[in-house]
């Protein structure tokens, strides 16, 4: 706690009695030198509306009307301001009351006695701009001759950025931009700025993706110091640090991944033992033998935090030289590896495990399309090819699916939301969208890969080890209370109440819709109704595979929780388990660090991944002008209803393109739209034959009207 939080605090404190600045030095025991500072610190308090000076000149609390947040800005105008963890408020804020802030500016807010009628949302006008968020900004640049301006891709930035002719940079009419701000909008008046970056042409190959890249000030390219350590690094293994291993180089080891994996973190094998338990071996990349503490490649690892996949292309967490290279478990390779190894009876259960420095050489690079094809039976070229191991591949479906049985059973939550499928040219525009297909040999993976991060992260709870856990908490009652209004059209509830609800309530609820035309729209409320999940230094649970022990452990390639824990384990491995409580207590402090920077990055990394996504199905359905599909729709709102079609795009039908001459009124409890002449009714779940009347890559828009022969 720095001393202005210190000084907030005491002012905070409910034995504190209002007074002057002397009064408060002498109290404070404030040396004479530093009462100036003292002064300077309550200057600022005071120019932040935390405190203010009585009438008698002493220094008191600011009354709760002035409240500091984030501003979240929409792209009609007005925002919103969410303050903090604790507090939660979210404030309304009108377009005449945002005062300049963009999105993402951490203002202060005046609450406003008198709210807008029919809403319970605190109303509020911003008072104070305290930080701002955005620098940079990616749009498209106009020229005006004797000026230019930027249109801002992020509509909620909600300003055009003018440009004097002296920083247009060579920018040419509607090419992609990158502008550095110089001066943010007051007084009525434009933000201004300079030119830094032209992307090129929106129909480039590719500049749709370095636009997001730069939206998102992702780190593109690695500094050159961070690939100069990579390059000293060894393409083989240290073979002098094979003896210090268990040498598991003649088992039969596999990575099962997607076709075009080329960061191969695990790999996996499992016998049978002769009790009629099994033996699952997780084989996991030994990324913290290579990527030292505080090295440079670390540093740069804990900046990006986590890989992003857009699409066409990777920004990895690693070079390449580590990512593809000596940390990827490739067939036929020599590789360091961080082993679990679990017995597991017939039910499920891990009856023990060990923990290990492995060093092992994949016999086998499988994907899941072959995998799926031996365990279907379906293709004789690829049973022949793999005939030798196709036992180890049943056997994998039996213990995958005992394992997929008491995650049922206790209440896991299965939730079938299909994934797009996106298909590029060469030169990266989308020429199909579909659903992505999930086979068996995913959930073998998946369930091999669950049970080890639940089995290392319970032994290093009772261990009160420093750890980064991946945390699900319980959803909110508020919103278990709005996806019941919703679950109510369809004759189904969620039963609990805020000290017992249970994921085995949606479960059922998972289990009832399987099949029915309403799965997916389901599936995407529950998804919606569940709180995001993060990383924290403290084990709080993972609610949605209903497990009291979970971790990242299984991707330390693309994932810095997944290293760091490794890096953990890994002291404790050298030291027999038996580490100082100096050791503990230093790395907590670093595992909030990184489990905070962590989330972060994820934040960002999922945003960029879904925008990506959206940009291209727009792009593909720019094509489709006209056409005719059939959809459901998947969400109504109080502008218009949102309408899935088969091939997982959405797109909006607004009001005016439902029916003609009529006026629908919009049922927030249910909600439906319920026409006002017709009676007509409009709620989700609902089959509509659609029309696809616009589709605009660059706001990732996509409308529909209804389809009238």
């Amino acid at each position: 706690m720095d001393r202005k939080e210190k000084i907030l605090e005491f002012i905070k404190d409910k034995d504190y009695i209002p007074m002057k600045l002397k009064e408060m030095a002498q109290i404070l025991q404030v040396p004479k030198e530093d009462v100036k500072e003292l002064k300077n610190i309550l200057d600022e308090l005071e120019a932040e509306y935390k405190i203010r000076k009585n009438r008698k000149n002493k220094y008191i609390l600011m009354d709760e009307k002035y409240v500091e947040g984030i501003y979240q800005a929409n792209s009609k105008g007005f925002g919103f301001v969410k303050t903090n963890e604790e507090t939660k408020r979210e404030i309304h804020i009108s377009q005449k009351n945002c005062n300049n802030a963009l999105n993402g500016d951490t203002v202060l807010v005046k609450i406003l006695e008198e709210a807008k009628e029919n809403n319970n949302k605190e109303e509020g006008r911003i008072v104070r701009i305290i930080r701002r968020d955005i620098q940079k900004v990616v749009g498209t640049f106009k020229n005006s001759k004797n000026f230019g301006f930027v249109i801002p891709d992020d509509k909620k930035i909600g300003t055009d950025i003018f440009i004097s002719k002296k920083n247009f940079d060579g920018a040419k009419e509607d090419q992609k931009v990158v502008v550095y701000i110089t001066k943010y909008p007051e007084n009525g008046k434009n933000a201004e700025g300079k030119i830094i970056e032209v992307i090129g042409n929106i129909d480039q190959a590719g500049v749709d993706m370095l636009c997001l890249i730069r939206e998102y000030n992702l780190p593109y390219e690695f500094p050159s110091f961070v690939l100069e350590e990579a390059d000293k690094i060894r393409e083989e293994v240290e073979k002098k640090d094979i003896p210090n291993r268990v040498d598991l180089r003649d088992k039969v080891i596999f990575t099962i991944d997607g076709e075009d994996a080329k960061d191969l973190d695990d790999a996996v094998m499992v016998e049978k033992l002769e009790n009629g338990n099994y033996k699952l071996g997780v084989y996991i990349a030994d990324v913290s033998y290579y990527v030292k503490e505080n090295t440079k490649l670390d540093k740069e690892a804990l900046l990006r935090g986590t890989s992003v996949y857009m699409l066409d292309r990777v920004i990895p967490m690693l070079p390449k030289k580590l990512s593809n290279g000596i940390c990827s478990l490739n067939e036929g390779k020599d590789r360091f590896v961080l082993a679990v190894e679990m017995e597991i009876d017939n039910k499920g259960k891990v009856i023990s495990s060990e923990i290990f420095k492995g060093v092992i050489n994949v016999c086998r690079r499988m994907t899941y399309t072959n995998v799926t094809k031996i365990l279907e039976k379906s293709d004789n070229k690829i049973i022949k090819k793999y005939e030798k191991y196709i036992h180890h591949f049943e056997l994998m479906q039996e213990l995958a699916k005992i394992l997929e049985k008491r995650r049922q059973l206790s209440g896991s939550l299965d939730l079938d939301i299909p994934e797009s499928k996106i298909t590029l040219d060469d030169n990266g525009r989308a020429i199909d969208v579909g659903k992505y297909e999930l086979t068996f040999a995913n959930t073998i993976i998946e369930q091999f890969m669950l049970t080890a991060n639940e089995t290392i992260a319970e032994k290093f709870y009772w261990l009160e080890a420093p750890f980064v856990y991946r945390v699900h908490e319980v959803p909110d009652m508020e919103k278990i209370t709005e996806l019941n209004r919703f679950l109510f059209n369809f004759g189904y509830k969620i039963k609990g109440d805020k000290d017992n609800i249970h994921p085995k309530e949606f479960a059922k609820i998972l289990e009832q819709i399987k099949g029915k035309p309403e799965e997916t729209i389901i599936s995407t409320l529950i998804l919606r109704t569940l709180k995001v999940a993060r990383y924290e230094n403290e084990n709080k649970g993972h609610f949605g595979i209903a497990s009291k022990y979970y971790c990242h452990f299984t991707s330390p390639i693309r994932r810095y929780p997944d290293l760091f824990i490794h890096r953990i384990i890994s002291i404790y491995l050298e030291n027999g388990y038996n580490v100082t409580e100096d050791f503990k207590d230093k790395y907590r402090n670093i595992s909030k660090d990184v489990a905070e920077q962590s989330s972060d990055r994820e934040t960002i990394a999922k945003k960029a991944e879904r925008d990506s996504v959206e940009l291209k199905k727009a792009e593909f359905m720019q094509q489709k002008i006209g056409e005719v599909y059939e959809g459901i729709i998947s969400n109504v709102t109080s502008f218009g209803i949102f309408v899935e079609l088969e091939n997982t795009v959405e797109g909006l039908i607004r009001f005016e393109n439902l029916e003609e001459n009529e006026y629908f009124i919009y049922n927030d409890e249910h909600k439906y739209l319920i026409g006002e002449k017709t009676g007509k009714t409009y709620k989700i779940g609902d089959k509509l034959t659609i029309q696809v009347i616009e589709a605009n890559k660059e706001t990732r828009r996509i409308a529909f009207a209804i389809y009238n022969k």
